[in-house]
Parts: structure tokens; C-alpha cells; sequence
């Protein structure tokens, strides 16, 4: 991903909106990450990604054998008084 000051941004917007069409830019603002600007189709595949909801349907029975199998790690112990039952 290509960094760039917003002041250079603005000086060469041209620039940028072309290397956007092939990797994300970030814009930033006084040395900051502010803003990222991307192509409108990886946009989309990114917002179809995040709307994707998964049911038991979608897992194959090695997937729901192997999340059996899940252990949470020794150090999660110390959230246990946060369960409910």
C-alpha cells in the first residue's frame, strides 16, 4: 500500500487516483494514516466480504470437527469470572 501526505496528495491527485487502480493509497495528515483511497471494485468486493454472513450450512464436517476440537488458550482463564451460564 503506497503512504502519501495529504499535501502531496492534492499536488498530484491525478497520480494517485491512477495508483489506486491497482493498490490501495493512504492519505495521511500530519504524519497520521487518515484516509485510504482504493478502486471502486475492490470496494465492493471488500463490502460484499463484510456482509457475508456464514450459517452451519456452509461448513463441512471436517470444519465443525476441527472447531470442536478449539481449546481456548490458559491466559483466556483470566476472563472466566465474565461467563454467565
Amino acid at each position: 500500500m503506497e503512504l502519501v501526505s495529504s499535501g502531496e496528495f492534492q499536488r498530484k491527485i491525478g497520480h494517485y487516483q491512477d495508483r489506486a487502480l491497482v493498490e490501495p493509497v493512504t492519505i495521511t495528515s500530519n504524519g497520521r494514516e487518515r484516509l485510504v483511497m482504493m478502486s471502486v471494485e475492490e470496494y465492493r468486493r471488500l463490502k460484499r466480504r463484510d456482509r457475508r454472513v456464514m450459517t452451519l450450512d456452509d461448513f463441512t464436517e471436517e470444519d465443525i470437527a476441527a472447531l470442536e476440537k478449539v481449546r481456548a488458550p490458559s491466559e483466556a482463564a483470566a476472563f472466566n469470572d465474565e461467563m454467565t451460564e
